[in-house]
């Protein structure tokens, strides 16, 4: 009977420790649960948070992600943060509260309308922030300077927003960051010269539907961009220097804009699948490679001369090419 009783305790003891062992694997940092109890208690314990209570694991709450490289029986670090798809969250973004998160490595916002005011300048605080998308918000002010001295960054996204003024010089500082989108903002003035020139990863730039103005910089010749979206602007001037058949561009778009410049004069990149120089003053005629996009609109231009044939061209119509007084051959009147 003894023994049996014993086999009992055992059971029940090593049960526990199994139970302790887990519970023990996913809580969090004490000093990064007292930092999302107060991000929690900013947004007025909204509706998002119901899983931030004592019942479960920090490393389980809903938006919160631990590392995986701590022992089992030691707390671990929140490395990342997302709030996504929610109107419970209300109200501006809480920085001192996540700049507690010292070992945050990503930050998004996405989808959540009720989240306004600035980005607040508590997170340059947050030396190993790596990736930040803040989009889909409420949020506004300047894209804000400091985030120069976020020197892990490489991935930003600040779109679909309400940003304004300048993009800062001092982004062109950031020695890793190879993705910038901030297309959908009302922002102005120009491009700086040596925005992405220090990444040696090939890059993307979104500036997309703004209100930017000049020229596309000389600098951008040396950039290994393989995305490229500058549409809807006033950029103007030649873009000639963006082409090359050695580059590594395979999304280009320019369109909406008052870019001119002799296409006749430029290799397309081979790589290159989606086209857009629509809405532009674009002269010169098509390149035979344009058969091989996956996506194509050269309309509202200068463009002269026959459409080439082949290729994918059976998939686009004559939307793709319209207004362009001097251009011909299907999907376009024949040529005379």
């Amino acid at each position: 009977m003894r023994g049996h009783f014993a086999i009992v305790v055992i059971a029940v003891l090593l049960a526990t420790s199994a139970a302790a062992a887990t519970r023990t694997k996913n809580e969090c940092d004490a000093g990064d649960r007292a930092a999302l109890l107060a991000v929690k208690a900013a947004f007025g314990n909204a509706s998002y948070f119901q899983s931030w209570t004592p019942d479960f694991p920090c490393c389980e709450w809903i938006g919160a992600f631990c590392d995986d490289a701590a022992d089992p029986y030691t707390a671990r670090r929140i490395v990342a943060l997302s709030f996504l798809r929610d109107d419970s969250l209300v109200g501006p973004l809480p920085g001192d509260a996540i700049a507690g998160l010292t070992a945050l490595q990503q930050l998004l916002l996405v989808h959540v309308p009720g989240v306004n005011g600035t980005i607040p300048r508590a997170l340059a605080r947050l030396s190993n922030l790596n990736f930040l998308d803040i989009e889909y918000t409420g949020m506004s002010g300047p894209v804000p300077a400091f985030l120069s001295k976020l020197t892990a960054l490489t991935y930003v996204r600040l779109a679909f927003s309400a940003f304004t003024g300048s993009i800062p010089a001092s982004l062109a500082d950031l020695p890793n960051l190879s993705f910038l989108d901030l297309g959908r903002n009302r922002l102005t003035g120009r491009i700086p010269p040596r925005l992405l020139s220090k990444t040696s990863d090939t890059a993307l730039l979104c500036l997309s539907h703004n209100n930017l103005i000049g020229g596309i910089p000389a600098e951008f010749a040396a950039v290994r961009f393989w995305s490229l979206d500058l549409s809807h602007n006033a950029f103007a001037g030649d873009a000639s220097l963006l082409f090359g058949a050695n580059k590594s561009l395979e999304v280009l778009d320019l369109s909406r804009n008052a870019f001119s410049f002799n296409l006749s004069a430029v290799q397309l990149p081979e790589q290159l699948g989606t086209f857009d120089i629509s809405h532009n003053d674009i002269y010169g005629v098509l390149p035979p490679q344009v058969a091989n996009m996956q996506s194509l609109n050269v309309s509202y231009n200068r463009l002269s001369g026959t459409v080439p044939p082949g290729g994918n061209m059976h998939w686009f119509d004559q939307f793709c090419f319209q207004h362009n007084k001097g251009l011909c051959g299907t999907p376009l009147p024949p040529c005379k």
